[in-house]
């Protein structure tokens, strides 16, 4: 019996926002009970499902409620799984390894709140591994958005001296010595399987994820004749002024919104 994606419990999370509800999910993942944060506006209407994908590793990085109760507000309803082995969660976190399927699964822990034949998928820092992973393995999707994304493994690596340590325990050595491991988590290699729009938001500046990333997912995808939107901030880094971080909030909401509309206007 399959219980990917089945609900265990649920629990309502205080929320900073009064027109948004907080409800903390334990859900089922390859035999694991991983959990999430769900955000749905208290009033009733029409709403997309949004799967937010968080960046960071293990604790740090964590969901912010306010965060997805920011997405939610621009009339969403969200799920925001923490991954495997954080915040009381069976497993292990091993980026973008088997806990992409957290983040595969949790669509089917959206469907149960939302009625919805597609999801629109956002992802932030390793978000983008785990987002691009999720639009591989599913057919079911609307839209992608990658902000300051990692599409390669090998290169956060090379790039993030201060993750090394944990990434060699995590992913089980370094690229020289388990070159197919970090390979295994790097997207970019199977792209031509993603079939939806995808949109890149970087800042030129980002020191913590270089915009090399997504030059090269653009080219990826360009090179497979895929629909790719880039959004590149010259000077910014990887996490943009408040003003303007609410205004990219706002602009990639209506952007994914846009999507279907524009599909159905081509054909």
């Amino acid at each position: 019996m399959n219980d990917n994606g089945k609900i265990f419990s649920i629990r309502n999370y205080p929320s900073p926002n009064p027109h948004i509800r907080l409800d903390e999910i334990t859900y089922w993942s390859q035999g694991l009970r991983v959990k999430g944060l769900l955000a749905r506006p208290q009033a009733a209407g029409t709403y997309e499902a949004l799967l937010y994908l968080r960046g960071g590793l293990q604790s740090i990085g964590m969901v912010r409620p306010a965060r997805i109760a920011q997405f939610a507000m621009q009339g969403f309803v969200v799920f925001a799984p923490y991954y495997r082995g954080n915040r009381g969660g069976e497993g292990k976190d091993e980026f973008a390894g088997d806990d992409r399927y957290d983040a595969i699964n949790g669509i089917e822990v959206l469907k149960h709140f939302i009625q919805v034949d597609k999801v629109n998928l956002y992802g932030f820092s390793r978000g983008g591994l785990m987002v691009l992973w999720t639009a591989i393995l599913r057919d079911d999707i609307k839209s992608l958005v990658t902000w300051a994304g990692v599409s390669d493994a090998t290169a956060t690596y090379w790039e993030r001296v201060d993750m090394r340590r944990g990434l060699k325990r995590i992913v089980g050595g370094t690229p020289n010595k388990v070159p197919e491991n970090y390979d295994d988590r790097t997207p970019l290699l199977e792209i031509e399987k993603l079939q939806t729009p995808v949109l890149i938001i970087h800042g030129t500046e980002d020191q913590h994820v270089d915009i090399e990333h997504a030059y090269k997912l653009e080219q990826y995808l360009k090179k497979e004749g895929k629909s790719v939107e880039t959004w590149f901030s010259s000077g910014l880094k990887h996490h943009y002024p408040p003003d303007l971080n609410r205004d990219t909030v706002k602009n990639l909401c209506n952007w994914m919104k846009r999507q279907e509309s524009k599909k159905s206007e081509q054909n």
